[in-house]
């Protein structure tokens, strides 16, 4: 991977968007996206498949994720502009259409992991601490989040640094807890590397990746701050390859943790198997923390979805693919104030559901094909030559990017496939809609200036 000069250094960016993140912060947001609150339940539905060998999923899961970041450094450097995958999409493919699609993708992944993660944090996170109804709770979250992002893009990552140090604290506390345990006498490193009897290894590990994948999965969001980001392409590749790298490192050291402290059968029986694994260690943390901690990742990944959903709404309304409307910037605190309140709006609406798990799934599964669009992408964008500094990914990355998706896919459930179908028409639909209004406008103002 080496970094690609056509001309003069520079970020290219000449944007209506405040530039304030810097690489820190960059790392952090990324990092804060990566871990998020699936963690906590990960040991657990993992430990199904591979036993007390959680390290060798999580291991495979970051190479694949890694394939498709390297995709994700390039085009971002070369092209820093909020939107992300739909950017990249539009400028290699020249269909208006599907690159639509892809920013709706993206859309309907944001806006329905937010909902998602609010109905968390008001279901027993929060009810450890107060009992309220979840639906109304997970509203005023929502609105909360929106009222952070709106101020501006340094007070969110700000709020965000502090929550993913927080993150980042409960994961130590697992580590050391079993670190402890290990040296009073304690635990069984030997389970470390046992899969079930009835399992073959290679199969085993192939399956539980898919899950660990999806672990990994919230790194593509920062694209869509680019615009926002000083100098991405000194900032962008560090950012993100470190990011995923500490996410692996921190991931793999839970998982050797988790093992050496309770058998696979206890994991996979725990709906909290990072609780039931501090409480075996006897070191007297009460579980009361870990919610504290819990509500903190949720609150974290909310807030960082949003932030992505409401800058792909701006970038798509800046590329002509949604009305004009949502591409409105506040005077001062330069942020898309309406696409933060159309995103919020819908976030909101989706928490009426109730139960969003299995358009959560197939979310995930559009997320791979954001992931494809983007790896193809690099490839067919290599002969269009920029005037600025940028990353430059080996080629075989993204080949390798493309069929580890495809491989993915294959494991998805013929529920899923129809549920992403009925999303993807309904994308389609909205995008004539917005089609036929933007020729309204025309025909209006052809007419007006006659």
């Amino acid at each position: 991977m080496t970094s690609d000069t056509t001309a003069r250094p520079q970020d290219g960016t000449g944007s209506k968007l405040k530039q304030a993140i810097t690489g820190p912060l960059l790392f952090l947001f990324i990092l804060g996206d990566v871990l998020g609150a699936g963690i906590y339940a990960l040991m657990g539905t993992l430990s199904k498949d591979v036993g007390g060998a959680l390290w060798a999923p999580l291991v495979l899961a970051l190479l694949l994720a890694l394939l498709t970041a390297g995709s994700y450094a390039e085009l971002v450097t070369k092209y820093p502009k909020a939107g992300g995958a739909a950017v990249f999409a539009e400028r290699a493919y020249k269909v208006p259409l599907v690159s639509f699609l892809v920013g709706f993708s993206m859309l309907a992944a944001g806006v329905t992991s937010a909902a998602g993660l609010s109905l968390a944090f008001a279901g027993d996170y929060l009810g450890t601490f107060i009992d309220v109804p979840p639906v109304p709770a997970a509203i005023v979250f929502l609105a909360l989040v929106a009222c952070l992002n709106a101020r501006g893009i340094s007070d969110s990552l700000r709020s965000n640094v502090v929550m993913t140090i927080i993150e980042l604290s409960g994961l130590v506390i697992v580590i050391v807890s079993v670190a402890l345990m290990m040296g009073g006498g304690g635990g069984d490193v030997s389970r470390v590397g046992a899969f079930p009897a009835e399992a073959n290894p290679a199969l085993a590990t192939l399956s539980a990746a898919i899950v660990a994948y999806y672990s990994f999965v919230g790194f593509e969001t920062s694209a869509n701050v680019a615009e926002e980001v000083r100098e991405p392409a000194k900032v962008y590749p560090r950012a993100l390859f470190g990011s995923l790298a500490t996410a692996g490192v921190v991931y793999v050291l839970v998982a050797l943790a988790s093992s050496i402290a309770l058998p696979a059968s206890e994991l996979s029986d725990s709906s909290g198997p990072l609780l039931a694994v501090v409480a075996a260690t006897g070191v007297g943390i009460p579980d009361v923390v870990f919610s504290l901690i819990a509500l903190v990742a949720v609150a974290n990944g909310a807030l960082l979805t949003m932030i992505m959903a409401s800058r792909v709404t701006y970038g798509m309304a800046e590329q002509r693919l949604l009305p004009s409307l949502l591409g409105k910037v506040l005077p001062k605190r330069k942020t898309p104030w309406t696409a933060i309140i159309a995103t919020t709006v819908v976030a909101m609406l989706l928490t009426l559901v109730g139960d969003v798990g299995t358009l959560a799934e197939t979310v995930v599964l559009l997320l791979l094909f954001v992931f494809i669009s983007t790896n193809v992408a690099v490839l067919v964008l290599r002969k269009d030559k920029v005037e600025h500094e940028h990353f430059r990914v080996w080629t075989f990355v993204p080949v390798l990017g493309v069929a580890s998706c495809i491989l993915l896919l294959t494991q998805q459930s013929g529920q899923v496939w129809l549920y992403a179908a009925i999303l993807l028409a309904v994308g389609v639909v909205l995008y004539f809609i917005a089609r036929a209004t933007r020729g309204r406008e025309r025909t209006t103002s052809d007419t007006q200036a006659r």
